[in-house]
């Protein structure tokens, strides 16, 4: 008789991060012979194994509903072994294991070994670097680096995962030659500071070096930059990502506020004038540029002429992407600490909200500027009768989308198209592939 498979369904919470850190157990668990679900449908499985984030206050509060949901699906007799992993156990294990003794045992990051002992299984040392791939088979985040030298009062990342280590170019490149002979198209580089890398090995900036030695794996067409903090940014780089036609014309850099005094206070390490001399370099040596960056509002300290300096900054320098979120005052940061948080969670939320409309009118003007020109498009997915997919100026899940009409039934997921839009909202855009 056949003996039947373990089963463990896999949930993953948080950052892209995370996400490589999953498919890397995932991939552990496979070569024992167990069989991983990651999807939503409801199979019947033995062990589930969350993957959590507690990098701020909402995403604790998804962490800890979703451990306790699998508490009482364990209750119920939907399985028997429940365990988290991550960011929220690695930061708060001995509290997690006396408020929640139903979990039956709490990990931090990348404990691949001590979760496959667990499990009675063994650590595959010949599979490091190798992964089971959640995202859709055409694209894939690659973890470059590890936590993070930076001191900023609000972030916590340096306690959770330690400081900035770089993966060798040589593992690197291994890693993105096996996903590319997986099919994938598309490179997303993450990190929590992407131009830092290299530093801790090499004694020297290496992203440009190992950006060329990505370029010229066979299959890869598309490199993503994630995670720029505004230093570093070398003329190497930007000479490298203007004319390198595999690096998506496409930065992500956080710049979290404007105010010169909210700088200071947030240990962000450059001031106003830098900020947009840097911005102003950026359109210049690469004109095709797209630029994403975050903000934080309500940050302790900021008052109403600091938020309006940050509108301001929005209006002036119109960025093609951009995300906020509000001030969450974190344990053994050094604002929590230091500051006291003064604003008001109303405040907060009004601040991010009009930021958010701010940035809706900008992107609409953005996107109708596109009506009548064509983009190179790779289809992500198919929704409904309609095909989805990205322009080199979007990165998945959290950029804008474009909605193919009138769609080929041959078109493929997974495949580049020239693509003409033809309508644009203020988050997506329409066309038809030519």
């Amino acid at each position: 008789m056949k003996t039947k498979k373990e089963r463990v369904k896999f949930i993953t919470l948080g950052c892209f991060k995370n996400t490589v850190d999953s498919e890397k157990l995932i991939k552990q668990l496979e070569a024992n012979d167990i069989q991983v679900d990651t999807s939503d449908a409801k199979k019947a499985f033995d062990t589930l194994i969350i993957n959590t984030c507690g990098f701020i206050g909402d995403a604790k509060k998804q962490s800890i509903d979703t451990i306790l949901k699998g508490v009482e699906a364990k209750r119920r007799g939907r399985f028997k072994k429940l365990l988290v992993i991550g960011c929220l156990s690695q930061r708060y294990k001995e509290d997690l294991e006396k408020e929640i003794p139903e979990v039956d045992a709490f990990y931090g990051t990348e404990q691949y070994k001590e979760v496959l002992t667990f499990l009675n299984h063994s650590y595959r040392d010949d599979l490091i670097g190798d992964r089971v791939l959640t995202t859709p088979k055409h694209y894939a985040y690659l973890k470059i680096s590890e936590g993070c030298n930076k001191t900023c009062s609000y972030c916590v990342i340096p306690i959770i995962r330690g400081k900035h280590k770089s993966r060798s170019i040589e593992s690197l490149v291994d890693e993105a030659k096996s996903l590319a002979n997986q099919g994938v198209k598309e490179l997303i580089l993450i990190a929590q500071d992407l131009t830092y890398y290299g530093y801790d090995l090499y004694f020297q900036y290496k992203l440009p070096e190992l950006l060329r030695e990505l370029c010229k794996i066979e299959g890869i067409e598309w490199l993503r930059l994630h995670y720029v903090y505004p230093a570093n940014l070398t003329d190497e780089l930007l000479e490298l990502i203007s004319t390198e036609p595999k690096i998506c014309k496409y930065l992500d850099i956080p710049f979290q506020h404007i105010s010169d005094k909210m700088l200071t206070l947030m240990r962000r390490g450059h001031k106003k004038a830098d900020i947009y001399a840097m911005i102003q370099r950026l359109r210049e040596r690469v004109p095709e540029l797209a630029l994403r960056t975050t903000f934080v509002a309500g940050h302790p300290g900021e008052k109403d002429e600091d938020f309006e300096e940050v509108v301001q900054f929005i209006q002036d320098v119109k960025f093609e992407r951009l995300g906020v979120f509000t001030y969450s005052n974190e344990e053994d940061s050094y604002a929590y600490e230091n500051y006291k948080d003064d604003v008001p969670p109303r405040i907060k939320k009004q601040r991010a909200d009009l930021l958010m409309e701010k940035q809706q009118d900008i992107s609409l003007k953005l996107n109708e500027e596109k009506i009548g020109k064509i983009f190179k498009v790779l289809i992500d997915r198919v929704e409904g009768d309609s095909f989805v997919g990205r322009s080199q100026y979007d990165s998945p899940e959290v950029d804008n989308e474009v909605w193919i009409e009138n769609p080929n039934p041959n078109i493929k997921v997974g495949t580049f198209y020239n693509v003409m839009i033809n309508s644009a909202t203020e988050f997506d855009v329409t066309g038809e592939i030519i």
